[in-house]
Parts: structure tokens; sequence; C-alpha cells
């Protein structure tokens, strides 16, 4: 039995529907977040999720989150959260240089008799294709496999939520940035993708499995444009960018260089169809199949302005 679960980077789009999702099944929960007030408006936010957005459970009472201070660069605050907890989700790789942080992490989970742990990955992990960005998430890979805990990998393919990014343009009508040409991915809701984690940190027969986690079809750019037009009523028109374009606007965004080079790596490889996966991995776990890019679209559609 699971008695306490430590979920890291709870504020971020998969950490905050992870805590929700365990508070709606009463499970004890621990959120570690640099920002507690953030996470604290979250957990009073979740009771005004719609019913489709949780699990599917939910019997019972909601339990109360336990929100803790903690930063990766201040390891005593990591030791501290991880007192006591048997499960441990864990949100490790923020770019291309805390490889360090994410093995650390690990080990803190070991050194605090941590049971569990389920690590937040990414697709193409470990691919050479990739190129570097594809070796960011092997260093903790590795330090979950050979821990002696009982572990759990997810590699999520690209999350429907990072056309989030187009709701400025959407709303004033300019075109979207496509980075990736005709390229196709399985892009997934990030809801399922923190259902199977929840999932893996409740049960152990996820433990030693690797989870490829897509939606149900593959979509480009101009696929998720025309779906948001159909959804939203009104026009959504997208810009093909070079890689110098690309890079030049991903710069303008404020990412240091090695990042946008990583960037870029990735959208290559997307362009050149290497994302073009679909797996049955969530079907596998959940027992239903990933909701389409069309449910997402229409459950976000207020964040677009909708007609």
């Amino acid at each position: 039995m699971v008695l306490m679960i430590l979920i890291t980077g709870a504020t971020g789009t998969i950490g905050s529907e992870v805590v929700r999702q365990l508070a709606q099944r009463g499970e004890k929960v621990r959120a570690l977040t640099r920002d507690p007030s953030k996470a604290q408006a979250q957990a009073r936010a979740r009771a005004r999720v719609p019913d489709g957005a949780g699990t599917g459970g939910g019997a019972g009472a909601e339990a109360e989150v336990e929100v803790v201070r903690g930063d990766y660069l201040d390891p005593a605050s990591v030791d501290a959260a991880m007192a006591g907890a048997s499960a441990v989700f864990l949100v490790g790789v923020l770019g291309p240089d805390d490889a360090d942080r994410d093995r650390a992490l690990v080990e803190q989970a070991r050194a605090a008799g941590v049971r569990r742990v389920v690590k937040l990955s990414a697709i193409g992990t470990g691919d050479p294709a990739v190129g570097r960005v594809g070796t960011w998430h092997l260093p903790g890979e590795q330090a979950v496999r050979g821990s002696e805990l009982e572990w759990t990998v997810l590699r999520p393919s690209a999350f429907a939520s990072n056309t989030l990014s187009w709701a400025e343009a959407i709303r004033t009508g300019e075109p979207v940035p496509n980075m990736t040409g005709d390229g196709l991915q399985g892009v997934i809701d990030p809801r399922d993708v923190s259902e199977v984690a929840v999932e893996a940190l409740l049960s152990a027969r996820h433990a030693g499995h690797t989870y490829t986690l897509t939606g149900p079809e593959t979509l480009g750019v101009p696929d998720q444009a025309a779906i948001l037009a159909d959804v939203l009523g009104r026009p959504v028109a997208t810009e093909d960018l070079t890689p110098d374009e690309s890079r030049a606007r991903l710069t303008e965004w404020g990412m240091d260089a090695e990042y946008v080079e990583g960037v870029l790596a990735g959208s290559a490889y997307v362009r050149g169809g290497g994302n073009a996966v679909v797996t049955e991995e969530v079907l596998r776990v959940l027992g239903r199949p990933p909701r389409t890019y069309r449910e997402w679209a229409v459950d976000h559609r207020a964040a677009f302005g909708e007609s």
C-alpha cells in the first residue's frame, strides 16, 4: 500500500494534473514546488475542473494536498520533502544542463527509503537521430533503472497543450508558427500522461516498464490548426518557418543557444518523420483509448478566445 506520494514539478503541466487526480482518488499527496502559493491556488481550483477531465474514478472524498517548498538547487529542501514518501513522481530535466539534478533526485529518493519511482521522460530518448536533446533524459532513466527501486519510465509524445502557445496569435488573427513542416506526431492529451503516471504510482504491476505514450493518431501542425479552426469556428492559418527563422523566433522567446539548438534538432527529427509514432500503451495501462486532439481542443477552446 502506498502511504505518501511525493510529486515533483507539482505546478507543471503533468505534475499539477497528477496531484489533482491522486487527490480526487483520496490518496495522500505531497506537492513539491518552488512556489507554494501557485500550488495552493491550483488545489483550490481543482473543484472547478470539469468531470470529463478527471480519471473516471474519484469515488469518495477528495484528499487534502500537502504543499511543501523545495528547489532542486537546495538539496536539503528536497530531502525534507522526500522524508516519509513511499512513491515519487520525478520531473527532473528542464534543459541540457540538468542531467546531474535528475540523477540526484533518484539518489535522494533511494536514500529517503522511497520504494517506487515514476520518471517523466520524453519520446525518442536514446535515439541518436534526435540529436543531443535525445540524451537529456538518459542519465535520469539510467539512474532509475539502476536504483533497485520499483521504477516506471514514461516517454510521452508531443503534448496537445503545446498549442496553447498559439493562443495569442489565434486571438489576434495571426498565423501560428510551424517549425516541423509536414512532420507528424502522435499528439497526446497531457491528462492521459498524468493518468498513466497515477496508475504507475499506485500499482506495482507497472514496475520495470518503459511506456511510450501517444495519442490515437498522428497529426502535423496544419492538422492541429485545422481542428482548432473547426472547433473555434474561425480560420487558423499557419506560417512555415525555415530552421534559421525558427532559431530567430526561439531566441526572441528567451531560450539560450544550447536549448534552441536542441529544439531545432527535435524539430528536424519530426520534420523528417521520426516521430510519426502511435502506440497502444495508453490503452494497455488505462483500459481505454487515449483522448483525441479534438477532444482536448473542445475542452480548452476558451483559452483561444472561442467564438
